[in-house]
């Protein structure tokens, strides 16, 4: 029996779950659903990332703890996936005990391969990204990419030596060509390390809501290195638990574009450093746009999952999510194009064809299916077509 392992990203905790978390995971969902139908041992992992700066300014605005809002905002995501009777294996939490351990193990490793020193850190922070950006990611105070605020930022830091990873990390893009996909996203790590890599700051002391650095408590963990580790504390890292052996290395960590340079840069350089396998595949979708605008919160249109499964049939909705758009670009969501969907394609095509097929069952076969009989060359080539389409199927499910 073969094994998959699958994960969406671990959704961060200062909002409301939107369609953008609904369509990363649903993917997760049909990927594993489909394994399953083969007959794989599989594992689908989702869940929260809840540390950082971000949550502990949401919590002190609304005057509550920070656990206390991640625990109410980590409660509507598994909500939402429930309702949406996404199969999950397991659904991780950053809070838990399990995952600081595995988060603490896993720094002193890098610190014990001489890739982690203190130093000094000094330039522009996004606190709604998590995220450091150099001067030419920067134009009128906001991030060229993601239009985010920018605050300047000095402080004492544990660095990670990122740059001493630039040629492993060339070496395996070159030699695992489908370890980034599509190919695009591909390309645009692989031009982007070929630049200079500068290390990497992985702690903060200007806020405290996070994983305190061993022997140092007044550092928290940058939130990167903290909620990327989900990924091998779900499976027992740095345990004798069976499924780290039997699912690690993960086969696809689904992503939005968004974020892949933390999964396809930070990532498997920290994982080369700890003497970890490295993931087979990160997959990095494009994103899904309201009426032809990109989603942002300062627009306020972004697009509420719970309403939208209020409006739609869930079954209808999968069907629209998947076929909408092809996997990997962007899309652009709009109700009526869900509609049309519907009636024309589930209604008009499926639904007919299903309808007339029973009509003609009943009317002339009595309603009975006929005991089998002496094979034709009709039934042949109807066979033959059905394999061709399993074979399709299983050639775009790769």
């Amino acid at each position: 029996m073969s094994s998959f392992y699958v994960t969406t990203p671990i959704y961060y905790v200062n909002g409301t779950p939107h369609i953008g978390h609904a369509y990363t995971t649903l993917v997760a969902d049909t990927l594993a659903r489909y394994h399953r139908q083969r007959g794989d041992q599989v594992f689908f992992m989702t869940g929260t990332d809840e540390h950082g700066l971000k949550v502990q300014r949401e919590a002190e605005r609304r005057g509550m703890t920070p656990q206390a809002m991640a625990d109410e905002h980590s409660a509507r995501f598994r909500s939402l996936f429930d309702t949406m009777k996404l199969s999950y294996d397991r659904f991780i939490r950053t809070t838990e005990d399990e995952h600081a351990r595995v988060v603490r193990t896993l720094f002193e490793t890098l610190r014990e391969r001489g890739d982690i020193y203190l130093g000094e850190y000094e330039g522009w922070y996004a606190a709604s990204d998590e995220a450091f950006y150099t001067d030419e990611e920067i134009q009128d105070g906001k991030v060229i990419s993601t239009g985010a605020t920018v605050e300047w930022v000095a402080e004492r830091s544990y660095f990670f030596r990122l740059s001493a990873y630039r040629e492993r990390l060339l070496q395996w893009y070159r030699e695992n060509p489908e370890c980034i996909r599509p190919e695009a996203r591909y390309n645009e790590v692989y031009s982007f390390v070929e630049g200079e890599l500068h290390d990497l700051s992985i702690s903060r002391t200007t806020f405290d809501w996070g994983i305190p650095v061993p022997g140092d408590p007044e550092h928290v963990m940058y939130v990167w290195l903290d909620a990327l580790t989900n990924y091998i504390t779900g499976v027992g890292a740095f345990s004798d638990a069976p499924e780290w052996t039997t699912f690690w290395p993960c086969d696809v960590h689904l992503i939005g574009k968004d974020i892949l340079r933390f999964h396809a840069v930070y990532w498997p350089a920290f994982l080369m450093s700890a003497g970890l396998p490295l993931p087979r595949t990160i997959f990095a979708h494009g994103w899904w746009l309201n009426e032809g605008v990109k989603m942002s919160k300062s627009l306020g249109n972004f697009i509420d999952a719970f309403e939208l499964l209020e409006r739609a049939e869930l079954d209808v909705l999968r069907y629209y999510m998947l076929r909408e758009v092809s996997f990997g670009n962007d899309g652009n969501f709009s109700y009526r194009n869900l509609l049309v969907r519907n009636n024309s394609e589930l209604a008009d095509n499926l639904g007919n064809l299903v309808n007339r097929t029973l009509r003609m069952t009943e009317r002339f076969l009595g309603g009975v299916i006929p005991a089998e009989a002496e094979v034709t060359a009709e039934d042949e080539a109807i066979v033959a077509r059905a394999f061709q389409a399993r074979d399709a199927v299983e050639a775009h499910m790769q």
